[in-house]
């Protein structure tokens, strides 16, 4: 007999013993490929059964964002940041959404059989519907970003959680607002809408009538399950490209109106001069690296494929390039997949890092040639002095650097 025979031999010897053991009652794990008993459940896994529940090694959360806690002293809901620098692919999980708030709120418990949405104003037939009526009508399933204005480029911060984290995207499902308004029958001359959330502050924003007939959601799902409490459950406003604090939460009203209304949510973000207002409707392109960005370590030179999110309130992402010295010379990066009007778009750039230190920038351009621009053209734009702080009105989509030092370190390179 070969040796190699007696070796084969004696391990299925052992294996018959091991399994021996296993019938007697003597292992108390269960065998590899065999599923758990019942008495798996009384250790908690039932919630792995009932709902799902990640793995405990995955530890990405969300963190507060503005420089006030969640909850705050007085129990209520600020913003919160999406961990943009474990993101992979575009969509955000539902648990992982940023969350944004019209200026702290308690998050409503409403009881989705008992809520019911109004039209009226400027309309031929006011109307009202129950959740299960709107559920009835013909819906739209569509990926599309959000993203509050406080998301912007900032020396004061580290990481791109902390300049970044206040945008998601995610798969909206819904009815398109302009088939209810089509319902309702719009009087001539009405040009804007008012909406309106449940939320004590009474959270509203007007929109312009032609937005509001193109591409708005009255959304009730949200990647695939219910709209979550913290993003409007059980219905909310979605409005592509626009400025986060148009996507109303807990959505109760819409007035159909013939001006402009200052709303509570819209005073201190917008005014009625067009140059300041489209700044504040539309997000221009904007683009940030998430691998490698700040707080992050390379181990060594080295190959990395590089990877980050572009997006833009104009359209879809056409183009993306990425730049390893600072902005002087631009390679084009490869998008992911398929790039969907005004929403995330993946893209990755081959990056062969020789250990000097070296500044990672991206830039987007998007389907109706719009151009993310530098710090210094956005300074130049808005005659912004050198040595001045950093004031932008509206949107800020310039550029994000960051500083890969020699050590493998990776710091916000905004001086």
């Amino acid at each position: 007999m070969s040796s190699k025979q007696s070796d084969r031999r004696e391990f299925l010897k052992r294996g018959v013993a091991l399994a021996s053991g296993l019938g007697l009652g003597a292992a108390t794990q269960p065998v590899l490929g065999q599923l758990p008993g019942p008495e798996a459940h009384q250790h908690g896994t039932d919630e792995i059964v009932a709902y799902g529940k990640r793995s405990r090694f995955v530890t990405s959360v969300r963190i507060p964002h503005g420089g006030r806690h969640s909850p705050d002293t007085f129990g209520l809901d600020f913003h919160i940041a999406a961990p943009l620098q474990d993101s992979v692919g575009v969509i955000t999980p539902s648990s992982l959404h940023y969350m944004g708030t019209t200026r702290g709120s308690f998050i409503p418990d409403i009881d989705p059989d008992k809520h019911h949405l109004m039209i009226h104003g400027m309309v031929d037939n006011p109307l009202v519907f129950t959740m299960a009526e709107l559920k009835r009508m013909p819906s739209v399933t569509r990926l599309h970003f959000i993203e509050c204005a406080g998301n912007r480029s900032s020396s004061r911060m580290t990481t791109v959680q902390e300049t970044h984290g206040m945008t998601s995207c995610a798969e909206w499902t819904g009815v398109l607002l302009s088939t209810l308004l089509k319902e309702a029958g719009v009087h001539e001359g009405a040009d804007w809408i008012v909406a309106e959330g449940v939320e004590e502050v009474k959270g509203a924003s007007s929109l312009p009538m032609t937005k509001a007939m193109d591409d708005c959601l009255v959304c009730y799902a949200m990647n695939g399950e219910a709209v979550r409490p913290q993003q409007g459950f059980p219905l909310r406003l979605l409005v592509p490209g626009f400025e986060g604090i148009f996507n109303v939460k807990w959505l109760r009203r819409i007035k159909v109106v013939d001006q402009y209304y200052m709303t509570y949510n819209d005073y201190g973000h917008l005014t009625q001069d067009p140059a300041n207002a489209a700044l504040g409707y539309q997000i221009g392109p904007k683009s940030v690296i998430t691998y490698p960005s700040g707080g992050q370590q390379l181990p060594g030179h080295g190959f990395y494929e590089v990877s980050g999110l572009a997006w833009s309130g104009g359209g879809a992402v056409s183009r993306v390039e990425v730049s390893t010295d600072g902005g002087r010379t631009w390679m084009d990066a490869e998008i992911r997949g398929t790039a969907h009007p005004m929403a995330h778009t993946r893209f990755t750039f081959q990056w062969n890092w020789d250990g000097t230190e070296s500044e990672l920038q991206s830039r987007c351009t998007d389907d109706i040639g719009q151009v993310q621009p530098s710090r210094a053209q956005v300074a130049e734009f808005w005659n912004i002095p050198a040595g001045q702080p950093f004031s932008v009105k509206g949107q800020d989509n310039s550029i994000q650097p960051w500083r890969v030092a020699s050590d493998g370190s990776v710091h916000n390179a905004i001086a």
